[in-house]
């Protein structure tokens, strides 16, 4: 199967609008791989990247016919897999022990680039950060959210935040230097 054109992937859409089951499953294959890369960021195991794939496909074929075809069809999934992975990991940090960090000092960081490094690499270390550690990062380095829209989407204060992302900027920073 060719990849569909911008019409041909309007006409799919228009198809999920109207139910068609074939064309659920011809949008779910098209947008897989895209859907899994951005699962695949926030979650630490296969298993759950795939169930915030499938719930996210899930809530995406209940709300598609709310979805303004002016806009990106590709934007408006990559939202909805995103509040998706945040969605499973606020579940995730009820049954965690959430330490208060309003008073914690950030950790200092020193300003240095590694240029051998790259995106392939970071991703790899990034399975070494704490869960909420690399959600956050995710959040605000990757997809652009503000501290306090982070706040917002974890339950958390906007400088746990920002102390979270210090903490595993210099973890990444430690991981970095630390690789052969």
């Amino acid at each position: 199967m060719h990849p569909p054109t911008d019409t041909a992937e309007s006409e799919l859409i228009d198809r999920c609008k109207q139910g068609s089951l074939k064309h659920q499953e011809m949008l779910y294959k098209h947008f897989y791989g895209f859907a899994m890369g951005i699962a695949r960021r926030y979650c630490f195991n296969p298993d759950d990247v795939m169930e915030v794939v499938n719930d996210g496909f899930i809530k995406i074929f209940k709300t598609v016919h709310s979805y303004d075809t002016g806009k990106p069809f590709k934007a408006w999934l990559r939202t909805i897999i995103v509040n998706t992975a945040i969605d499973r990991r606020r579940k995730e940090l009820k049954h965690q022990l959430n330490i208060e960090l309003d008073n914690a000092a950030p950790v200092k960081a020193g300003t240095y680039i590694i240029e051998t490094i790259n995106a392939r690499d970071i991703i790899k270390l990034m399975d070494n950060l704490p869960a909420i550690q690399r959600t956050i990062f995710n959040l605000y380095e990757v997809d652009g959210y503000s501290h306090d829209e982070i706040a917002g989407m974890l339950n958390i204060p906007a400088s746990s935040s920002r102390v979270y992302l210090t903490r595993a900027k210099e973890k990444l920073r430690k991981l970095i230097v630390a690789a052969p």
